[in-house]
């Protein structure tokens, strides 16, 4: 979906108002994929110098938890706004993806603040301890190696490493 701001801010004289879904799953995003369809909101109002645009974004990522790569989810609803005048459109430093003719592309622009919002790095929860770095599994299910008496002997590849913190 496209929209004509360079229309807009021509001759555009009343509100402009959309709200759709939109899939995103086939895109390429840092750490994370996003599963469920996307809900937008995007309006255009003109003001005195321009246009006003606002874009609000409702959006769900899913990966794996970056300390125990446990499943994890995080929601996401947010918006953004800008102030656009005619002169920035001639100006090249807009910070909306324009495509030429003065088009913008409404799944480029919620992507691109999606990448922006999103936390690169996933937790299946707050205060996640990670893995256990002598038996390998989550230390939230409980594993023994803290205690000493219980803990199986250290990876020889660790010793060197164990040898440093001690």
């Amino acid at each position: 979906m496209q929209f004509d701001l360079k229309t807009f801010l021509e001759r555009g004289r009343t509100p402009y108002q959309t709200a759709f879904s939109l899939d995103l799953s086939g895109w390429d995003f840092p750490g994370y994929r996003v599963e469920a369809p996307v809900r937008v909101q995007f309006s255009a109002l003109p003001t005195a110098e321009g246009a006003r645009l606002t874009c609000g974004i409702e959006a769900e990522t899913a990966g794996e938890c970056a300390r125990c790569l446990a499943p994890a989810k995080q929601a996401y609803a947010f918006c953004r706004e800008w102030l656009v005048r005619p002169a920035d459109l001639a100006g090249g430093e807009l910070e909306l993806p324009l495509l030429p003719g003065g088009l913008l592309p409404l799944d480029e622009l919620v992507y691109q603040e999606l990448v922006l919002e999103a936390e690169p790095l996933l937790l299946c929860q707050p205060g996640c301890e990670g893995l256990c770095p002598v038996c390998g599994r989550p230390k939230r299910d409980g594993c023994g190696c803290t205690d000493p008496q219980q803990s199986p002997s250290l990876d020889p590849r660790m010793a060197g490493l164990k040898r440093l913190l001690d």
